[in-house]
């Protein structure tokens, strides 16, 4: 729904002008690589500290289509707010990722925001066989890798990766486990 400069816009519009039905049909097949996860995830988060540390919790992630079905926005919440307890090693998430497909890279780009923790990345993100990878940097020169891997229907691993410029190797930092929730 295209909103004419005449037209005036509350924000009791709001939801309805940011959230979509579905796909926008002029990239349907490639806006499915994330579309597919649309719906509501149960995930249970594992944190790795740099010394071997880690830390599991239980978590939620919500994914819709946004601005006419061009993107995929998400909303990542660990641990849970009724939990209310804090989430050692990696802190508590609650943010959201803004995923839009760019065709002139035939990739996406993506953009996550994390406000509680001041955590801010931009990534290109791409099919690899069967997975996604997403890549960026820090803002200290570290590379970022975040991976969906073992993709079905009705769950999803995620790998939070990061591999600080002096390093040779990549050091997992956290990682997802999702089922789509029933009903």
């Amino acid at each position: 729904m295209l909103i004419s400069a005449r037209q005036e816009i509350d924000m009791t519009d709001f939801k309805r002008l940011l959230h979509a039905d579905g796909p926008n049909p002029e990239h349907t097949a490639a806006l499915q690589l994330y579309g597919r996860f649309v719906g509501d995830w149960d995930a249970e988060i594992t944190a790795h500290g740099a010394d071997g540390a880690k830390h599991t919790a239980p978590g939620e992630i919500h994914f819709g289509w946004v601005l006419e079905g061009r993107a995929i926005q998400d909303v990542w919440i660990i641990p849970r707010p009724a939990d209310g307890s804090a989430f050692p090693i990696a802190g508590n998430w609650y943010g959201t990722t803004l995923r839009v497909y760019d065709p002139t890279i035939s990739a996406w780009r993506i953009s996550w925001v994390d406000p509680g923790r001041c955590v801010f990345r931009q990534q290109i993100g791409r099919p690899r066989g069967e997975d996604i990878v997403q890549q960026g940097t820090t803002e200290a020169g570290d590379l970022t890798r975040w991976s969906f891997v073992e993709i079905t229907a009705d769950s999803f691993h995620w790998l939070g990766e990061i591999k600080p410029a002096t390093a040779t190797d990549w050091r997992l930092v956290a990682d997802v486990r999702a089922t789509r929730r029933k009903g």
